[in-house]
Parts: C-alpha cells; sequence; structure tokens
C-alpha cells in the first residue's frame, strides 16, 4: 500500500457518491476518495487532501459558508457549498413550474444565499411577455430577474449575464428545457471537453444526469459555475413549516403584523397575511400577495406539516 503524504489543500471541482475530483492551487487535479459518509465533500469544499500513490483521501472538510441542498422525506441531496448566489435558469419554453421556482428560492434563502432569476428565450414574444408577466410579482419582491436569449446568443445578453456572474461562484439550477447547457457551454466553451474528461475520471457515464461539475469562466477574477442535475423534484423537509414566511419576502412584512404570534396564516382570525392576499379579479398593488403565491405557501406549510412515519 502506498504511503499516505501530508495534508494539502485543495478544491472539490466534481462529485459522485463517494469520489470526487480535487483541484490543487497550481491547477492539478485528483481523484480523492471520502473517508466514510459522515462530512462527505460536496463541490465548492474547500478540503484538506493526503495523497495516496496516483491518487488521494479526503482528510477533513474546512469549514463551509454555506451548504445549498434538498430533502424530501427519505434522503437529503447536496448540490454545492460555499456558494456567492444560485442562478435559477427558467424559460417562456416550456412554461416553468412556479412551484419549483419558489422551492429554490426558499431554499437559497435558507442558506442566506443570494438568488437570481433568468428568463430564457426572449425571442419567443408572445410566450416570454406571459412568463416576464409571472415574474413581475418576483421582481417587486426584490429578486434580480434577468431577461436572456441564449439561442440568439446576444451580446447584450451576454454581458449583463457576465456582470451578474463576475466574481462570483453560482450555482446554475433549472428544469430540462431552459438552456442550462447552452448557458454553460456559450461561458465555458470548452465545458464539454472538461465534463467529458470528469465523467471518465469518475466512472459517473452520462455527464448531464449524474455528477456536479465546477467550471472556471475566469480563473483570475474568481469567477467560477457549477452545473449540478436535480431541479426537478427539491424537497424541503430541512425547513421547519413556520420558518416559510420569513423565506417569502411577500408574506414577511405581514407575518409579523397577525394577531397571534403563533398564526399560521392559514384560518386564524386577525391574520395580515390572509388579509393581504388579493383578490384575482383585482390588479396588482404594491404589498398585496399573489393568491398564487398563497397557494405556493399553504401547499408547503401543509406539506411540511405531515407527520412522518
Amino acid at each position: 500500500m502506498s504511503d499516505v503524504g501530508a495534508p494539502q489543500p485543495g478544491l472539490v471541482v466534481a462529485s459522485h457518491g463517494r469520489h470526487c475530483l480535487v483541484e490543487t492551487p497550481d491547477g492539478t487535479r485528483r481523484i480523492c476518495h471520502a473517508r466514510g459518509k459522515k462530512n462527505a465533500p460536496v463541490v465548492g469544499d474547500r478540503v484538506q487532501w493526503s495523497s495516496t500513490g496516483d491518487e488521494g483521501v479526503i482528510v477533513s472538510v474546512d469549514k463551509r459558508r454555506n451548504l445549498f441542498y434538498r430533502q424530501d422525506e427519505i434522503r437529503t441531496k447536496s448540490f454545492a457549498a460555499n456558494l456567492d448566489q444560485v442562478l435559477v435558469l427558467i424559460a417562456a419554453e416550456p412554461e416553468f413550474s412556479e412551484m419549483q421556482l419558489a422551492r429554490a428560492l426558499i431554499a437559497a434563502g435558507a442558506e442566506q444565499i443570494t438568488p437570481l432569476i433568468a428568463l430564457n428565450k426572449s425571442d419567443l414574444v408572445e410566450p416570454f411577455e406571459r412568463a416576464w408577466a409571472r415574474l413581475v410579482p418576483y421582481h417587486a419582491m426584490g429578486y434580480g430577474v434577468l431577461p436572456l436569449s441564449l439561442r440568439l446568443s446576444k451580446d447584450a445578453d451576454r454581458e449583463a449575464l457576465q456582470k451578474h456572474l463576475h466574481g462570483k461562484t453560482t450555482l446554475v439550477l433549472g428544469p430540462s428545457g431552459a438552456g442550462k447547457s447552452t448557458l454553460i457551454n456559450l461561458l465555458v466553451p470548452q465545458a464539454q471537453v472538461l465534463t467529458g474528461e470528469i465523467s471518465q475520471a469518475l466512472n459517473s457515464g452520462k455527464h448531464t444526469t449524474t455528477a456536479t461539475t465546477w467550471y472556471w469562466v475566469d480563473q483570475a477574477s474568481g469567477t467560477a459555475l457549477i452545473d449540478s442535475p436535480g431541479f426537478q423534484e427539491f424537497g424541503l423537509h430541512h425547513i421547519a413549516p413556520m420558518q416559510l414566511p420569513g423565506l417569502m419576502p411577500d408574506l414577511k412584512p405581514h407575518a409579523s403584523e397577525c394577531r397571534f404570534y403563533n398564526c399560521t396564516h392559514l384560518h386564524e382570525p386577525g391574520c395580515d397575511v390572509q388579509a393581504a392576499v388579493a383578490r384575482p379579479d383585482e390588479p396588482r398593488q404594491p404589498g398585496k400577495i399573489e393568491p398564487s403565491r398563497y397557494r405556493i405557501y399553504r401547499t408547503l406549510f401543509e406539506e411540511l406539516s405531515r407527520t412522518k412515519y
């Protein structure tokens, strides 16, 4: 058995199961194995690792600033650590799920990670107008909302996107058909070659559904993208139901004005949240809660309140 070398720092740039790819400060990449399941490293982790022949072993994971993850009733799926922002890429077509969008935004908020919403396919005029109208409340809540046409690869779109990404580590999330691969290939022209090499190294088969991967857009400025699968099912079981209003910016200011401090905002009298829900037939007003957003809240509250057996 090869001797274990002295611990040295590294950055996890890909992961699959208990295998990961670690990049050293000089840019060398080495396959490493985690010791046990506890504190398993994820992409974006700063780690200490030791050489064991041609490969390595993770000795320890440095303290994280944050960890973006989802949790259903059975398992937890960690996406990435030490993020500056989460870019949720959706499209005018196919029509995006507002519930999935809300789940991603809530998960980001729970870890105090800045989210950015990007709406792709602005070249599809009518579908884009409809989709953009659905995002007006999110813009009013203070979320960044960016229009894109990745298919046309407009210079203005690329410049706006790069401005938002500059100097940051960004996790890119998006449903199938939103244009995630197009976005990454646009900003990282060598992405397909890199993912092929990483898939081969980690034996992870088809990259698009398996390995979470780190890409340097501009290493000198610290600009990086992380591509991760797993947007379709986004469980929030790590969040308590009573936390939800504080993680939904349109509900948050009203939740503190209710008659009862432990109001669930579902049925209690004197509930300022229920009073603020706009009627479907009235025009949008500042400070009002969209009926669709309140339905999302009710659905999530009930989902997270179910007794686990």
